[in-house]
């Protein structure tokens, strides 16, 4: 399969830039469409490179196909599909993570859910980008959904090994995720350790997701070896969101510039 428009102005932006942010819009966590919509723009002004719409388990239907349109009549950047399921499909976005959970107990989550959806996937023509996704201690609501068998944090070679495994399958990214929240389980993001071992296990972008929720954090993924960094709930706040987006970016730039002169 061809990289697609989504997946070379990725490449493309790691390529000027260094660093990448994605933000996730959860619809199910704000009080309306219009809410979710507006936060959107609101980050895309601010500085996200990618807008991510899905998460949640409610995250589906009709809901998915207003905010999804709201959005791409109110931002340029690209919007991507982060399903929670086959239901949270919608012909209304530019690309899809199309993916496999490769630490998940339950086949269906590693390649029967990818079965029925590849056809609609086709037929609304929207993009797959092939993932290979990693749930990390705690895991939150994913790990619980998807059955995950969760990596230790303490044991980054697990973690390394999966996502070396998910690139020889094809998958041309790799997300770590400790869930939405993982604070609430006494855990916080992805080991700086983690990072590592997974940056230096692999050659395609990699992805880290989950409880970032700071600058300082957000500086020692980078450092560490992410290539994109994806939060969501550091800016569901509408009063603190554009003032966190844009703290954030700069950090994008600043991480990304040292990337590139290495």
């Amino acid at each position: 399969m061809k990289k697609g428009k989504v997946e070379l102005y990725i490449h493309e932006m790691l390529e000027t830039k260094g660093a990448m942010l994605f933000s996730l819009i959860d619809p199910v966590d704000y009080a309306s469409e219009k809410d979710a919509v507006k936060t959107a723009k609101m980050l895309a002004e601010g500085g996200a490179d990618v807008l991510l719409l899905g998460g949640s388990t409610e995250a589906q239907g009709e809901l998915m196909d207003n905010v999804s349109q709201g959005i791409k009549e109110a931002v340029d950047i690209p919007l991507i599909l982060f399903p929670g399921n086959i239901s949270s499909i919608t012909r209304h976005a530019d690309a899809v993570y199309f993916m496999s959970l490769l630490n998940a107990r339950n086949p269906y989550w590693i390649i029967q859910a990818q079965m029925l959806s590849a056809p609609t996937i086709r037929k609304f023509g929207i993009e797959p980008l092939p993932v290979g996704y990693v749930v990390v201690h705690p895991g939150g609501t994913v790990g619980w959904v998807g059955d995950a068998n969760f990596v230790p944090r303490e044991k980054p070679k697990i973690a390394a090994s999966l996502a070396m495994a998910g690139e020889y399958l094809g998958n041309r990214f790799i997300i770590t995720d400790t869930g939405s929240n993982p604070r609430l389980q006494n855990a916080g993001p992805v080991p700086k350790e983690m990072i590592r071992a997974v940056r230096s296990a692999t050659t395609v972008p990699y992805i880290v997701a989950g409880g970032i929720m700071s600058t300082r954090e957000l500086k020692d993924a980078y450092s560490s070896g992410a290539d994109i960094v994806q939060i969501g709930t550091a800016f569901e706040n509408p009063d603190t969101s554009y003032k966190n987006i844009k703290s954030f970016a700069a950090v994008v730039k600043e991480e990304g510039a040292k990337k590139i002169k290495r």
